[in-house]
């Protein structure tokens, strides 16, 4: 393989990997905690978009849970949109694990 030919490839790459970085701004994934009392939005680019927290958990004597159930659905969340960012990856570099990548 010829130098001008891996550049050719590594450009296309780049192009491919902001295309897909791109539409992953795009793509939405909720998590959930509490039976789906508390929901957050996260975006396929690990950014919080959202929260909708149900009436019924508000009360200001249960702040602790309250709070632990938004912590548990954003993490869900970003669980998720980590797991959605690995598959649009993997299409890219065809399944190899590159470090840095994701």
């Amino acid at each position: 393989m010829n130098m001008g030919n891996l550049m050719k490839q590594a450009q296309q790459f780049q192009e491919k990997l902001g295309t897909i970085q791109e539409e992953l701004a795009t793509k939405m994934v909720t998590g959930t905690a509490g039976g789906g009392m508390v929901t957050a939005t996260v975006s396929g680019s690990s950014e919080l978009v959202g929260i909708a927290i149900e009436k019924d958990v508000i009360n200001p004597e249960e702040a602790q849970m309250l709070q632990d159930l938004i912590v548990a659905a954003v993490n869900d969340g970003l669980r998720k949109a980590k797991e959605l960012s690995q598959q649009e990856m993997g299409k890219l570099t065809g399944g190899l694990n590159l470090p840095g990548m994701f």
